[in-house]
């Protein structure tokens, strides 16, 4: 497959083909509705001088992701790419309810069959990342910016990773879990442990942190402390035993279990829900370290968090210094229609839609490079 650039008012701002490793057979309409593929067989037997405009949008406050694969999917598996004009909005850009997107312009017969899958890219990827924007905007308060681990790994397949990674990193996200979901935009995974290290040293947190401290000397230090139940003492243990050298520490704890903490302090119950990571559990783990001199020891947040817990956190200022957020940034709630609506340069469209030129769009050429 050859490398397709997409170039934009001379500068060479999108990502590629080559960035999005297709499916060969998207070519055959294998993903396509077959209606589509019926009346592209139609229309190339009985109106093939034809031509239209397809416009796409959606209905929603958003932030826009998965223009650069939709275009590329275009320019990579339309018949004759070069003869379609393309207008698009960028990925990143804030937009509007019913505001076109996207544009395309030429034979329908050479790009309609891609409708669907244009359609999907959009809406997978918008979502994720309008998500993932407003999961950021509730964990900045004060003028400050809490950092976003994005840690959705183990709620979708492993092939949703790459695009999910780069459409949360449009949204605002700070670090991913994977290495394939750093893949777009040139970075790498990060993470410390999981409960499974721990596990192998039988729960023994600060022998745990060694090992791993002594096979990856050059990361930051950061000790997951909710094996035991007991997020506090195990949080004072390994900042004891490293000192400068832990980073921080990262709470997990399950949202069915309580804390130790709260059962050798009775008289806190009753006013809250005790269950998980709870604010009161981050407040009491915050003045331990800080009455010990571990003030430099920061606290990572993570289980079940979604914009609206956040959201409360951060009105009482728990003090969280970094959340980890998972499924809830891969719920698709919004969706992307394409509407033929122009026949030959003239309105024609189907009842209740219409022609919505767009001032922001910006006109993507073609251009192939030659091997």
């Amino acid at each position: 497959m050859k490398e397709i650039e997409l170039k934009m008012k001379g500068k060479i701002n999108r990502l590629t083909n080559k960035t999005f490793k297709f499916d060969e057979r998207i070519r055959e309409g294998w993903f396509s509705a077959v209606y589509f593929l019926k009346t592209k067989e139609i229309i190339k037997a009985s109106v093939p001088d034809n031509y239209v405009t397809m416009q796409f949008f959606q209905k929603d406050e958003a932030v826009l992701c998965g223009t650069d694969e939709a275009i590329a999917l275009i320019h990579t598996f339309a018949d004759h790419p070069e003869e379609l004009e393309i207008h698009s909005l960028k990925d990143g850009d804030k937009i509007n309810p019913f505001e076109t997107v996207l544009t395309i312009t030429g034979p329908y017969q050479h790009f309609g069959f891609l409708e669907g899958l244009i359609d999907g890219v959009l809406a997978r990827r918008t979502s994720v990342a309008t998500n993932v924007y407003h999961v950021v905007k509730a964990a900045r308060t004060s003028g400050k910016q809490k950092p976003i681990i994005f840690m959705g790994d183990r709620d979708d397949h492993y092939t949703q990773q790459a695009g999910d990674g780069y459409a949360a990193y449009i949204g605002g996200s700070t670090a991913q879990a994977t290495h394939a979901m750093n893949e777009w935009w040139g970075k790498e995974g990060m993470g410390t442990m999981p409960h499974a290290l721990i596990q192998m040293f039988k729960g023994d947190i600060v022998a745990a942190t060694r090992a791993y401290k002594d096979s990856f000397p050059n990361d930051d230090l950061l000790a997951l402390v909710d094996y035991n139940n007991d997020v506090i003492t195990d949080s004072l243990k390994v900042a004891r035993a490293f000192k400068e050298d832990l980073k921080g520490v990262r709470l997990d704890t399950s949202r069915t279990i309580v804390d130790k903490y709260f059962f050798r302090n009775p008289h806190l119950m009753g006013t809250f829900d005790p269950r998980g990571v709870n604010p009161e559990l981050i407040f009491a783990l915050r003045r331990a370290l800080d009455d010990e001199g571990f003030q430099h020891v920061k606290i990572v947040a993570s289980g079940g968090f979604t914009e609206d817990r956040i959201r409360a956190f951060e009105k009482l200022k728990v003090p969280v210094d970094m959340y980890g957020v998972g499924g809830s940034l891969l719920k698709i709630n919004i969706g992307f229609t394409g509407d033929n609506v122009l026949l030959n340069g003239k309105p024609e469209a189907k009842e209740g839609r219409r022609y919505r030129p767009n001032k922001r769009l910006e006109k993507v050429e073609y251009i192939e490079e030659t091997e």
